[in-house]
């Protein structure tokens, strides 16, 4: 995607120093646009916590680096089996609720059998990175060709007048490598000439949806309006909404749905006013072993999070104290949307019911898999 009209993605090797891999700090947007180079696996886990690099299919490539550059480390360790191990947890347990971090470190694991040598296995971590990389951004290009679909047929019945999407948090290029899933049939529509606004509800406690879905929009020239988080419900009561389209941190092969918190508020109201609602779910994100949602772990953030408020202050990047000093919060990241509020899955394979016999359907062999290994 464009920033200022220059191409971009989220992460990329260096190209003249191919241990040191390149990404956008998302921390500092949209007041910043400064690119932090990480070298060591220890680096990208902080990264990965830190949320420097967010959103589920972002995080699972920046984990199969991590993966990576923990074998250029492991080259130096006397034993390179137990630090590769070690490695493997550490990046495994730096975000709980994605599945697509797991996804990808066990991809690189099988390269840690002992069939091949130290150096071997290096090589084959760094390809097999570059092929997740490049994996992930096939699969959005997908999403946004079979969600193109879904806005056009909207479009359609509109007259002329623009479709209306609410979408919530970031599920954008900034939370993939480009496209983005729930943006991604908005660009592809966007690029293909249909007229479309999109209602951005600012997302809080960290307002992914205020500081990087608006940011990066806007950059592309996509128009849209950023809203509160509870204005969504007012909007979709009012005829203001014609398709709700989000990403997901996690789906279970019955269809249910973890995403950033809210977005069950956000699937009730639309339920209530017969708003499509639409998950952009790529296969990465698929977790074929759990069948309910109530079986997600939700991860707890720092409460410091909900209790303070990050900003541009005269030219300076500050935090602000916006609840009393010793207010009690709690900081869920995400919760859990049911498959049955669910009007459709927006996959890299095509669009299905969020249901067990639908997710199967497309992806058989990941189904037969997951069953010879429960």
């Amino acid at each position: 995607m464009k920033v200022d009209g220059h191409p971009y993605q989220t992460i990329w090797l260096k190209s003249d120093e191919p241990a040191t891999v390149c990404v956008i700090d998302q921390r500092i947007l949209p007041h910043k646009f400064e690119i932090v180079e990480i070298k060591t696996s220890d680096e990208m886990v902080e990264a990965i916590k830190d949320m420097t690099v967010r959103g589920a299919p972002l995080i699972g490539v920046a984990a199969a680096y991590g993966m990576y550059l923990a074998g250029v480390q492991a080259l130096h360790s006397p034993d390179f089996a137990k630090a590769m191990q070690a490695a493997s947890e550490q990046l495994i347990s730096s975000r709980p609720t994605a599945v697509n971090l797991a996804w990808a470190v066990r991809s690189q694991q099988q390269f840690l059998s002992g069939r091949l040598d130290p150096f071997q296995t290096v090589s084959a971590l760094q390809t097999n990175a570059e092929l997740i990389r490049e994996q992930d951004i096939e699969c959005c290009k997908s999403i946004a060709d079979f969600g193109l679909s879904l806005v056009q047929q909207i479009a359609d019945c509109k007259a002329g007048q623009p479709v209306q999407i609410l979408t919530h948090c970031n599920a954008g290029w900034l939370c993939a490598v480009d496209w983005g899933t729930a943006t991604a049939p908005i660009y592809r529509a966007f690029n293909e000439g249909i007229d479309l606004h999109v209602w951005v509800d600012e997302t809080r406690p960290r307002n992914q949806g205020a500081s990087l879905t608006a940011w990066e929009l806007g950059k592309h020239g996509v128009p849209y309006t950023l809203i509160t988080d509870n204005a969504g419900g007012h909007l979709m009561q009012n005829g203001h909404v014609d398709m709700v389209i989000v990403g997901t941190d996690r789906v279970t092969r019955r269809g249910d749905v973890a995403n950033k918190i809210g977005t069950y508020l956000k699937a009730l109201a639309a339920h209530a006013n017969s708003v499509p609602f639409y998950v952009a779910a790529p296969s990465s994100s698929i977790d074929w072993y759990l069948s309910s949602g109530k079986d997600i772990p939700i991860e707890e953030r720092d409460a410091e999070e909900v209790k303070y408020i990050s900003g541009l202050c005269d030219g300076q990047l500050k935090k602000v104290l916006i609840a009393p000093q010793d207010a009690r919060a709690a900081n869920f990241g995400f919760d859990v949307t049911p498959n049955e509020l669910i009007t459709a899955l927006i996959t890299e394979r095509g669009i299905t019911q969020a249901t067990e016999d639908g997710l199967s359907k497309l992806f058989p062999e990941k189904l037969r898999l997951s069953q010879s290994e429960r």
